[in-house]
C-alpha cells in the first residue's frame, strides 16, 4: 500500500530506482533542491527516471556539490506514451521550446526536429530542447521523458524511413493545402494502420514546398489532413494534431 505522499518537488534522474536504492544528485540537482527550495535532511522528493516508474524518496545528504536521496516507495509504475513521433520544423526559439513542451506532456514517445526547404531555423540547441522535455515531465507529473533528436533534414528522414517494420509506421502529414476540409482522416484506416506506430509531421511557417508536398503525398504510407477552417501557427498546429490523433487512435480514445 502506498503511503501517503507529501512530496511536491519531483526530479528526472538517469540512475536506477528500487526499493533502499542510494541516488546521488548532480551538482545542479543539489543546487536547486538545497539552495533553492531550501530543503533539509529527511525532506521527502518523488523522483523518476523514465524506466522504474516514480519513487518516493529521502534526502540523506547534503552539499554544496552534490547529496545523496535513499529511495524509499515505489508511487507509481512508469506510463509508457503511444509509439508516437512527432516531426516538426523548428521556427522561433520560445515557440520551439513550447512544442517540446507540449508534446511530452500530451505523450509523444519521440520528439525530431527537421530541417525543410522553407525553414527558419537552421539549428537548434539539442542539449537545450531535451533539458525542456525533461522539465515537461517533471512539471506534468509524467513518468516517461521522450527522446528529442538532433536536427536532420526531412529529405534524409523519408529516405530512411522505417518501412520494414512489421507493422510499418504510418505519418500523419499536415497539409495546410486542405484547409477547411474534414480532419477525419482515421475513418478510412484499416486496422492494421489503425494499431501501427504513428508519427505526426509539422510544417515550417512558410509551409511545405511543393517538392515536399508531391514527395509526402506519393508515400504509401503518408496521411495527409487538414486542421481546420483557419491555417495555425506552426506550434499551434502542433498540439491540436496531436489532439486530433490522441482522440482518434491514441490513449485518450
Amino acid at each position: 500500500m502506498v503511503t501517503e505522499v507529501t512530496a511536491k518537488i519531483r526530479l528526472f534522474v538517469e540512475h536506477p530506482l528500487g526499493a533502499g536504492q542510494s541516488v546521488p544528485l548532480n551538482r545542479d540537482q543539489a543546487h536547486y533542491l538545497f539552495n533553492v527550495m531550501r530543503l533539509a535532511i529527511g525532506a521527502r522528493v518523488k523522483l523518476f527516471n523514465g524506466v522504474d516508474g516514480e519513487w518516493l524518496c529521502s534526502v540523506v545528504e547534503k552539499g554544496k556539490r552534490g547529496g545523496v536521496l535513499h529511495a524509499e516507495e515505489q508511487l507509481r509504475d512508469v506510463q509508457m506514451p503511444p509509439d508516437l513521433w512527432l516531426i516538426f520544423a523548428p521556427i522561433k526559439k520560445a515557440r520551439t521550446d513550447f512544442i517540446v513542451e507540449k508534446a511530452t506532456e500530451m505523450g509523444a514517445a519521440r520528439i525530431m526536429p527537421v530541417q525543410t526547404t522553407y525553414t527558419n531555423a537552421d539549428r537548434i540547441r539539442h542539449d537545450k530542447l531535451q533539458a525542456h522535455a525533461v522539465e515537461a515531465a517533471e512539471q506534468c507529473g509524467g513518468t516517461y521523458v521522450p527522446e528529442v533528436t538532433a536536427l536532420q533534414k526531412l529529405d534524409r528522414l523519408l529516405a530512411d524511413w522505417p518501412t520494414g517494420e512489421k507493422q510499418e509506421r504510418q505519418l500523419l502529414f499536415c497539409d495546410e493545402a486542405l484547409i477547411g476540409q474534414s480532419s477525419g482522416f482515421a475513418d478510412g484506416l484499416s486496422d492494421a494502420e489503425r494499431t501501427a506506430p504513428w508519427a505526426i509531421l509539422i510544417g515550417p511557417e512558410g509551409g511545405f514546398s511543393p517538392e515536399e508536398r508531391a514527395r509526402l503525398r506519393d508515400l504509401p504510407y503518408a496521411h495527409p489532413v487538414s486542421l481546420g477552417p483557419r491555417i495555425l501557427r506552426a506550434d499551434t498546429a502542433a498540439v491540436a494534431a496531436m489532439t486530433i490523433w490522441q482522440q482518434m487512435l491514441g490513449d485518450w480514445a
